[in-house]
């Protein structure tokens, strides 16, 4: 009997742990399908939407990418703030017995195990060796409490691939507070200059951009400087750009079509530009009335670019395509309603034919009350010799007595504007215009005067006044650029002189000609092959010193300098 129980009970043992195995089988089986599920590498994931925190998404793009390194994302190092010194003034009511001077402290024993040494200066932050050559973003914000408002971005020396820039249009189209972008020295192409370029009418607040020590085969550098682009500095310095490049970039600054309106400032210093680019960016200049500042120093620039360069900046004669536009130009601003059709109104009032588009009674009813007025003042002009006086005319004379006496007096001299020949018609028609509205519309609001003409000059160089000399149609060259830098190029005397003429020039216009501008401010041209010392850059110096913002007259007379 014992021997069938224990039989029995190692039966039973045996399908118990059966059940238990295989319940822990199909637990296995059911994680693993779970996981399978989890790490399916044909299930696609579901697209990531930017937040605007640089930080976060950058570091989940990357992820998503299967980066094996994820560059950091660090604050920009500054210089540390040193902690103001303590005073070394007793406190009142305190060691009123002891002196001043504090006694000297004895110096701390240097202990080996470190438990006493002196803690390291606050002047500098020691790193690991190679911890400032690895790849890192390093960052400026508006908020350091809040991460989503980055406003500076830096990367320095490592190279960004395609997928890298691609990581990085993504952050920085939703990020609304940048407005700088510096990548410097990061081995950029052709490619990842215009996936960068695509990017940046998106980056709305983006003004400063810096790309410098990127050498780039393709020069597709005109990509940046676009309509639809908000940058507004420039910089490209020894990024080994060609006349190439410079022709380029030359026509996205300004064509006789179209010019650029956003650029403000193109550093171009370090490059390989030499006569012939310089011209190209000169002929872009023609048009351009936005950029301010252009530098041009250590390029390869000699006489014929500087020649080219004073010439744009002084006056030149249009060419045959230029003189073609210059006509569409002024054709369009003679006339503004020549395509329009003429208002209801004249339609009706003409005496050929009734006004088709009156239908109610009213119009019909105000019409034969007109018609009932003319005949009664011509009845009136029959009998008395005279036509009477019109109901307008008489508005006028109630309303308006003292400005038809000023006017019977300009009528007799015979010259309304007091101007010569020479006039423009643009101010006799706006003293035409006022003179008719100062009786009828007085008391009322006046109402929007019709744009000047003078206006468009600013955005078409073209409508401006032009001289005609020896068979060629010559206009006033570009004052908006008030900084330029040509220094450490091939440039000699003749090309000094060029510019010499071109400021000469430039001082004697007129403040408030059509151009409008103020001409160059500044100019470097030191380390050129004319020396500093020579005729035509002493005579430089003296037409830009007294444009220099902190610049002093002298007194007069050495007595008036002792009394004050």
């Amino acid at each position: 009997m014992s021997k069938a129980k224990g039989s029995f009970f190692n039966v039973a043992n045996k399908i118990k742990m059966g059940k238990k195995v295989e319940k822990s089988l199909k637990g296995e089986k059911n994680q693993s399908a779970v996981s399978q599920d989890e790490e399916d590498p044909n299930k696609t994931p579901e697209p990531y939407s930017c937040t605007g925190n640089f930080q976060a998404d950058f570091t989940e793009l990357c992820r998503r990418n299967a980066m094996v390194a994820i560059p950091p994302v660090i604050h920009r190092a500054r210089p540390p703030t040193q902690a103001a010194p303590e005073s070394s003034k007793p406190e009142k009511g305190k060691d009123k017995g002891k002196s001043a001077v504090p006694e000297p402290e004895p110096e701390p024993e240097v202990d080996p195990e470190g438990e006493n040494a002196e803690p390291p200066p606050k002047t500098y932050v020691i790193k690991d060796k190679f911890e400032y050559f690895k790849p890192a973003i390093q960052v400026e914000m508006e908020n350091y409490d809040k991460p989503e408002t980055v406003t500076e971005i830096y990367i320095r020396g490592w190279k960004i691939d395609d997928i890298m820039m691609n990581t990085l249009k993504q952050c920085w189209s939703v990020m609304e507070k940048l407005h700088t972008i510096n990548l410097w020295n990061t081995g950029l192409t052709g490619e990842t200059v215009s996936i960068m370029a695509s990017t940046l009418p998106s980056i709305v607040n983006l003004r400063t951009l810096i790309l410098d020590g990127n050498a780039v085969k393709e020069e597709n550098w005109h990509e940046l400087i676009t309509d639809e682009s908000p940058v507004q500095n420039l910089s490209l310095r020894h990024c080994g750009i060609t006349d190439k490049g410079a022709k380029s970039i030359g026509e996205a600054l300004g064509t006789v079509k179209r010019s650029n309106n956003k650029l403000v400032t193109l550093n171009l210093a370090g490059n390989q530009i030499s006569d012939q680019g310089t011209i190209d960016i000169a002929n872009g200049l023609r048009m351009n009335r936005t950029l301010m500042s252009l530098s041009l120093s250590s390029n390869q620039v000699g006489d014929k670019g500087a020649i080219k360069l004073g010439e744009v900046l002084s006056r030149f004669p249009l060419t045959h395509e230029e003189v073609v536009e210059r006509r569409k130009q002024k054709s369009s601003l003679g006339s503004p309603d020549r395509n329009k059709s003429p208002p209801p109104s004249r339609r009706a009032d003409s005496k050929d034919r009734p006004g088709s588009v009156r239908s109610s009674s009213q119009h019909d009813k105000t019409d034969r009350n007109k018609q009932k007025q003319s005949a009664k003042t011509k009845k009136d002009a029959g009998k008395g010799g005279k036509e009477a006086p019109k109901e307008e005319d008489k508005h006028d004379k109630t309303k308006g007595k003292k400005d038809d006496k000023a006017a019977a007096k300009k009528d007799k001299g015979g010259n309304t504007t007091g101007r010569g020949s020479g006039a423009s018609l643009v101010a006799d028609t706006k003293n035409a215009a006022k003179g008719k509205t100062k009786g009828k519309d007085k008391g009322k609001p006046s109402q929007a005067e019709p744009e000047d003409m003078g206006d468009s000059s600013f955005i078409n160089p073209l409508t401006d006044e032009a001289d005609f000399i020896d068979g060629q149609l010559w206009v006033p060259g570009n004052r908006a650029l008030i900084n330029l830098n040509l220094s450490r190029n091939q440039i000699g005397e003749h090309g000094m002189a060029a510019i010499l003429k071109a400021m000469q020039y430039q001082t004697t216009l007129a403040m408030g000609s059509k151009s409008g501008g103020t001409g160059l401010m500044r100019i470097c041209v030191f380390k050129n092959k004319i020396s500093s010392d020579h005729d035509i850059v002493r005579k430089m110096n003296e037409i830009m010193l007294p444009k220099d913002p902190f610049y002093k007259p002298p007194p007069q007379t050495p007595e008036v300098e002792s009394t004050s």
